[in-house]
């Protein structure tokens, strides 16, 4: 039997013969497959020191994906030609984190180890997806440079409760994956950390630039001065978004909004100069939480995230 209408399995959403949706150049990895961009999600979010619900963020954002074309207008350049591979979603134990931390690892390791992609995107998840995600890029290619766009120095002790989403960048450090001269962090906001991180991060050679320093030296300029400390030392940059580095205004589907943070705009431009590099080689957004998002707002500006890391 034949349907006038009904079409069982499609999409039955309106579709314009002259738009390309991202969604659209999607595609699941094959063996032996080759495209422009690879992603892998990374759905965890136990290792959270406050309630999160950001292992559901992987799906949002790819979904995010749909409500947006492949035309940039500012360019006046179409990047629907620009394949994604998508290599589907880490499956997370339910009780040992250290276990998934393992399989995290192994995850992005395969995946980059294809070859498939000249770059990746990993969607967390909590910012405890960064450790296993940035050593996984150390095994394969070296000495890595990671520039974090954060609210937070994600440089707390592991005494007080293991590895979570706030110890990240410390368990790279001492665990010597990155050196600390290789950190740039880029958002951290007032009255959002305690002194004696601060003080970790100075005595490590850390580079820390406040919501202050972005004010003052502008987003642009502090971009391509951090592209700058890092070109001529590391073997590929890595790229970390935390959207909690934007301002609950902009991102309020996070598990610690607060004000004074950068503009969406700003993490865009920021994003996009910092993608046009060719040593960048692997991306994470991190600590979108669906679940306290209104109106997706949050993986929506996720998605552009990953957009403008995609479309350089």
């Amino acid at each position: 039997m034949s349907f006038q209408y009904l079409n069982p399995g499609r999409d039955a959403r309106f579709k314009d013969r002259h738009t390309t949706k991202v969604d659209e150049t999607v595609s699941y990895y094959e063996p032996g497959e080759t495209g422009g961009i690879g992603v892998l999600g990374l759905p965890l979010s136990k290792t959270s020191i406050s309630l999160s619900g950001a292992s559901e963020a992987p799906g949002s954002i790819r979904r995010a994906l749909g409500s947006y074309s492949t035309y940039s207008g500012e360019k006046d350049k179409s990047y629907e030609n620009v394949k994604v591979l998508d290599f589907g979603d880490v499956p997370v134990h339910p009780t040992d984190n250290e276990e998934t931390r393992k399989r995290l690892k192994t995850s992005v390791k395969e995946m980059i180890d294809t070859e498939a992609c000249p770059k990746y995107v990993m969607l967390g998840g909590d910012h405890g997806v960064s450790f296993p995600s940035i050593s996984a890029f150390q095994e394969k290619y070296g000495r890595v440079g990671v520039i974090q766009w954060d609210a937070h120095h994600d440089l707390r002790n592991v005494e007080d409760g293991g590895r979570t989403n706030g110890t990240p960048f410390r368990s790279l450090i001492e665990e010597g994956v990155i050196h600390g001269e290789d950190l740039v962090q880029i958002g951290i906001r007032d009255f959002s950390n305690a002194k004696a991180y601060a003080d970790y991060a100075r005595s490590h050679n850390i580079h820390t630039y406040t919501m202050g320093d972005v004010e003052e030296k502008g987003i642009h300029n502090l971009t391509d001065q951090v592209i700058q400390l890092l070109e001529n030392k590391c073997d590929c940059i890595y790229l970390s978004v935390d959207m909690d580095a934007v301002d609950q205004a902009y991102a309020p589907g996070c598990p610690a909004i607060g004000p004074g943070g950068l503009t969406a705009r700003e993490l865009l431009s920021s994003v996009s100069l910092a993608a046009a590099h060719p040593l960048v080689k692997g991306m994470d957004i991190v600590e979108v939480d669906p679940t306290k998002d209104f109106r997706d707002m949050t993986s929506r500006l996720a998605a552009h995230v990953m957009m403008r890391y995609m479309y350089v």
